[in-house]
């Protein structure tokens, strides 16, 4: 990680908010300052840069959120499927459950290159916090630490569960009764989840924080944010609601760190992969599954 350097938290001069024609765009991503300090903007590059984003971003990207939401929830009104049908069959719901949330993703993220690409030529995944990993060691080996990690993270949080004891009839419980719904939220949860949450949470919102309110803050509320989204998704299970915080809380530090979403999406692919085999194995390879 580079050393922190006040001077590039200094607005740069008028003249240098262009890119050169013909000339590649710097993503060179600002070093996590001392705690009070605010961070300079995201990637390095000019405070006015066009494709930063901003708070009104993150609004009309809510907007956006709740209107793909709501479109999904009326094609499926007009194609006749409705809760009360769902409820007789668990490998329907799921099926619907990952096709709504992989549309809804896709929509996301074409909405999101949209945004980006109407305001600049930057590159769309750089542009959202996605850089390679950091050098410091060969690649693969960092990849692999930060997977094993993720794994580590799961492993803390399922003794802390244990601890904390978890409340009983959480509906995501429901959705864990068979194998062919199972493996349908594991390619969700593996394959769909990572990258579209460490996206929007790490990719879009954290920056917007972490520029207003410094970057200890931008960790803090972007992990709590995190958490609280799967509120409704866990019915206000409150102990699972906060332990889900404190994987936000860790992530977002993550990325704050290796200053690139490549490095919390591994992590988040390492926590959710391992909890999807050691339910598996614990399932003796999804044939004997608990009882409701």
């Amino acid at each position: 990680m580079n050393s922190f350097d006040p001077e590039r938290n200094s607005e740069p001069p008028e003249a240098e908010t262009q890119t050169p024609p013909g000339a590649q765009p710097v993503y060179a991503e600002s070093p996590a300052g001392p705690a009070g300090v605010n961070p300079p903007a995201e990637a390095g590059v000019p405070a006015r840069s066009p494709h930063l984003f901003r708070w009104r971003d993150l609004a009309i990207l809510l907007a956006f959120y709740i209107a793909a939401a709501l479109a999904l929830a009326a094609a499926l009104a007009v194609l006749g499927i409705r809760p009360e049908a769902l409820q007789e069959s668990t490998t329907a719901t799921v099926a619907v459950v990952a096709i709504s949330q992989t549309l809804h993703s896709g929509a996301m993220l074409a909405f999101l290159y949209l945004m980006v690409r109407s305001r600049s030529t930057a590159p769309f995944w750089p542009a959202l916090g996605w850089r390679a990993l950091p050098d410091a060691a060969p690649r693969a080996t960092l990849a692999a630490r930060y997977l094993l990690t993720g794994a580590g993270l799961a492993i803390v949080i399922q003794i802390a569960s244990h601890y904390l004891g978890t409340e009983s009839a959480v509906p995501m419980e429901e959705l864990f009764r068979n194998r062919s719904s199972v493996l349908m939220m594991m390619a969700l949860g593996i394959l769909v989840a990572p990258v579209m949450e460490e996206t929007l949470f790490r990719g879009c919102i954290y920056p917007v924080v972490a520029r207003t309110f410094g970057i200890p803050a931008g960790i803090f509320l972007t992990g709590a944010l995190f958490g609280l989204s799967h509120w409704l998704q866990l019915a206000g299970a409150w102990r699972q609601v906060v332990l889900l915080i404190a994987v936000g809380i860790f992530l977002t530090y993550i990325r704050a760190r290796a200053q690139t979403v490549a490095a919390s999406y591994l992590v988040h692919l390492g926590y959710n992969t391992l909890l999807f085999v050691v339910f598996y194995f614990a399932t003796g390879g999804l044939r004997n599954f608990p009882s409701p």
